[in-house]
């Protein structure tokens, strides 16, 4: 017994001092997408992933999604017969920002009290750091499993998400039986998601003096009568669906508001178009399809009323909410892992945004979220992670693709 006790306190130092290095290494390699930078991709950072990767003898895949912007797919196969768990945690970060801003160097993965600050180590290379660990763990102590675990390691994670996309593209979701995705959650036991519609909307009008306006047809009157309109669809959906246990409220905001869209603005001058964006949030209980028609319909109200409304939309993402059972093996896995690693109960959640792994549950696929990070944190100036949060959550994965993969749950 003492030395099963002085072996696994060593093996635990051991991934706790891993997992560190892993998110300053991964953190001090910038992969901000920036369009035309040949710095600004994720190239190098996904390189340094799949040597890694090749160094703990994982067999590797990296396949280019745009220029600059690889996945990278790491296989264990057990050679025995079971089923697939799936880990996945991407290689972009959102932009610092106004360096000034930051007390710590962003992309430095300075350690300080207990924490590693730097754009990425919340969100979310600490947690692929953490799942990468977990795995190499496995390895080194020659564990016995059944079946395959999948790392997808995807870019692009932030925009479009093109890699998870190209990822299920080249088939290699087919057979997964159960997935953990390494978002910043606390290490709360997330089982639902909300789903994002992202629309842009145009409203146009006629350029005028600003001191004539009769003259012109002012799209910003009319772009301001329609944000109201979908203000009050805001307000008639959250009294239709009350406040969701795990997820909260469904939202409709606009983001971006320009006019003129293309052009410099001057005071005195209305423009010829105005343009908004949408960022739609959804729950369980909500129809996408039905939203827009909702949507069209605002449209069609303001037209009627107004000769010179003119306006159009477009749908240019549609993400839809998930939800997985508690009985779920994937669930009970990730679930019993959190009890045997913390010795506390369980915290289940939803995920106030959305993630790859919309796209995977669109497969067929259970998934759960969960991993380490502050989830107010996320995108902030001077991001963090506490250290031994990190060593949690490698466990907590860890302890997980053990119990499912041998189906001890």
């Amino acid at each position: 017994m003492n030395n099963y006790v002085t072996d696994s306190t060593l093996r635990l130092l051991r991934d706790r001092e891993e997992v560190v290095k892993l998110t300053q290494a991964l953190v001090r390699i910038p992969s901000v997408y920036r369009p035309g930078d040949p710095e600004g991709n994720e190239q190098k950072v996904a390189q340094y992933v799949a040597n890694y990767l090749k160094q703990m003898g994982v067999e590797v895949h990296i396949e280019e999604v745009e220029p600059g912007r690889p996945n990278v797919i790491g296989i264990i196969d057990s050679g025995k017969p079971g089923k697939t768990i799936l880990f996945e945690g991407h290689t972009d970060v959102v932009t610092e920002g106004d360096r000034s801003a930051w007390t710590y160097d962003p992309f430095g993965a300075e350690i300080v009290n207990g924490r590693i600050y730097g754009r990425g180590t919340n969100d979310t290379k600490g947690n692929l750091a953490c799942m990468i660990t977990a795995v190499h763990s496995l390895l080194r102590e020659k564990e016995q499993w059944k079946g395959k675990i999948i790392l997808c390691i995807p870019c692009d994670e932030e925009g479009m998400m093109i890699g998870i996309k190209h990822f299920i593209q080249r088939g290699w979701a087919k057979g997964v039986d159960g997935a953990i995705i390494c978002e910043p959650e606390e290490n709360q036991v997330c089982i639902a998601q909300k789903g994002a519609m992202r629309i842009v909307i145009r409203v146009y009008g006629k350029m005028a003096h600003g001191a004539i306006p009769l003259s012109g047809i002012n799209p910003n009157t009319r772009m301001a009568k329609l944000i109201c309109e979908l203000e009050q669809l805001e307000k008639r959906e959250k009294e239709r669906l009350g406040k969701h246990p795990l997820l909260g409220w469904p939202s409709i905001t606009p983001t971006i508001l320009k006019a003129p869209v293309h052009g410099d603005a001057q005071i005195n001058v209305i423009p010829d178009q105005c343009m908004t964006t949408l960022d739609i949030r959804t729950i369980p209980g909500q129809d996408h399809e039905e939203l827009c028609e909702e949507i069209q319909r605002i449209f069609e109200r303001l037209a009627k009323e107004d000769p010179d409304f003119k306006g159009e939309f477009e749908v240019i993402e549609n993400r839809p909410w998930t939800k997985t059972s508690k009985d779920e093996p994937i669930v009970k896995a990730v679930a019993e892992a959190v009890r045997r690693v913390t010795k506390k109960e369980p915290y289940y959640n939803g995920v106030p945004g959305a993630t790859d792994g919309t796209f995977l549950h669109l497969e067929g696929i259970p998934i759960v979220t969960i991993g380490a990070g502050d989830r107010e944190i996320p995108h902030q100036v001077d991001e963090y992670v506490e250290i031994d949060e990190l060593a949690e959550t490698t466990e907590i994965y860890r302890t997980a693709a053990l119990l499912f993969l041998n189906e001890e749950v």
